[in-house]
C-alpha cells in the first residue's frame, strides 16, 4: 500500500513526478527533467548570452530533445558550457534506461563519472520508492544516511546521529530546487527521535533535522538494518535478513562489506589479521550481520557464510554511507529484478 497523503515524506525526492513501470520501477518523466532545469546552475541570469537563454528555453519546453554540440558550443560562459553538458550527459542517461533504479545501477557498476549531487538524488528518489509503504518512522531517518553525509557526536553516552547540512547551516542554498518550490523552511531546531515524537517525521521529514540514536543495541542501528535489507531487495531482487550486532566475537569474515570508505579499511585490517587500533576501534558506528534467506543465491565459495557489514565515522566524526557498496560488494549471484 502506498503512503497515505498525511503520511507521505520526502517530497524533496520528486517521486511524485515519476511515473512507475510494472516491475515497480520509476519511469523519468518530462516533468520530473524540468526540476533539473530549475537548479540556479541551469537557470540563465540576466548576463546570458541569447544561446544560453535559448537552450534553457527550448528544454523547458521539449526536456528530451537533442542538443548538438555547436549549440553547447556557443554559450559565451565557459563554466555554463560545462554545466550544461554535466547536465544533458545525466539527462541522457537516465532516458537511456528503463528505469531510474536501472539507471544508477549503472552508474555503480560501470563506474560512470557523475556528480555526488545527482548520484545522491538518485538514491533518494529510489528509496523513496522502495520503502513507500513502510510505516516505521525509525526506518525512514535511518535512510536518510545512505543519501545526506550525519555528524556523529557522543552525548550522555549515546551515539547521536545528526545531518552534517543542517548542522553546518548551510540550508540557504537546498540540494533540491524542489525544497524552494514547495516552501518547506529552511533551518528548524534538531530533535532526537523518540517514541514520543516519532509520529511527527512525516510532516517535516524534508527539512533533515531530526537526530537519530545510532548506540549499539538501541533501535536506531535496527532500522538502518532494516533500510538496507530494503534497499538490497528493491534494486537487487535478493531477499535477506540484517542483524544489527553490538560486537563481532569469533566471527568468520569469510565476506564483508565497508559501508564507507573508512569501513572499509577496518574491514581489511581484520581480514588480514590484524588488530584494530583504538582509533579504528572508537571509529565504527555499527556491525550488521546479513544472511541470505535463499542460498542458491549465494556464490559458491561463501555458501553458508553470513557476510558483515560495517559502518565508521571520520576523524573528523562525518558518517558518509555509500549504498554502492552494497550493489557492488555483496556475494550474489544473480543481480537485480528492476533493470
Amino acid at each position: 500500500m502506498s503512503a497515505s497523503a498525511n503520511k507521505d515524506f520526502w517530497l524533496s525526492s520528486g517521486h511524485h513526478l515519476l511515473d512507475r513501470d510494472a516491475g515497480g520501477g520509476l519511469i523519468a518523466t518530462d516533468e520530473f527533467l524540468k526540476v533539473y532545469l530549475a537548479r540556479p546552475e541551469l537557470i540563465p541570469p540576466p548576463e546570458a548570452c541569447a544561446a544560453e537563454r535559448a537552450l534553457h528555453a527550448g528544454l523547458l519546453a521539449q526536456p528530451r530533445r537533442p542538443v548538438a554540440a555547436n549549440e553547447i558550443a556557443a554559450i559565451a560562459d565557459a563554466d555554463a558550457r560545462e554545466n550544461w553538458q554535466v547536465m544533458l550527459a545525466f539527462r541522457d542517461h537516465l532516458t537511456a534506461q528503463r528505469s531510474i533504479e536501472a539507471a544508477y545501477l549503472d552508474i555503480v557498476r560501470r563506474g560512470i563519472k557523475m556528480p555526488h549531487l545527482f548520484i545522491n538524488q538518485l538514491v533518494h528518489v529510489i528509496l523513496r520508492n522502495a520503502l513507500d509503504d513502510c510505516d516505521d518512522p525509525y526506518v525512514l531517518r535511518a535512510a536518510e544516511l545512505f543519501f545526506r553525509p550525519q555528524r556523529m557526536t557522543l552525548h550522555e553516552g549515546s551515539l547521536i546521529a545528526a545531518d552534517e547540512e543542517t548542522i553546518a547551516g548551510q540550508s540557504d542554498k537546498p540540494v533540491s530546487p524542489l525544497v524552494s518550490m514547495l516552501g518547506i523552511p529552511a533551518q528548524a531546531e534538531i530533535d532526537v527521535m523518540n517514541d514520543d515524537n516519532a509520529g511527527h517525521y512525516y510532516e517535516h521529514s524534508d527539512q533533515f533535522h531530526v537526530a537519530l540514536d545510532l548506540t549499539g543495541g538501541r533501535r536506531g542501528l535496527q532500522a538502518l538494518a532494516l533500510a538496507i535489507a530494503r534497499w538490497v531487495e528493491h534494486l537487487l531482487g535478493v531477499a535477506v535478513t540484517i542483524e544489527a550486532l553490538t560486537e563481532m566475537r569469533d566471527a568468520n569474515l569469510a565476506w564483508y562489506v565497508g559501508l564507507d570508505a573508512d569501513a572499509t579499511r577496518i574491514g581489511d585490517t581484520l581480514w588480514n589479521g590484524e588488530e584494530l587500533d583504538q582509533a579504528a576501534q572508537a571509529s565504527v558506528v555499527g556491525l550488521f550481520r546479513l544472511t541470505f534467506p535463499d542460498q542458491d543465491v549465494v556464490m559458491e565459495k561463501v555458501k553458508g557464510e553470513p557476510v558483515y557489514l560495517i559502518l565508521a565515522m571520520d576523524k573528523d566524526k562525518i558518517l558518509r554511507l555509500k549504498p554502492q557498496n552494497l550493489i557492488t560488494g555483496l556475494p550474489i549471484k544473480h543481480l537485480e529484478a528492476l533493470t
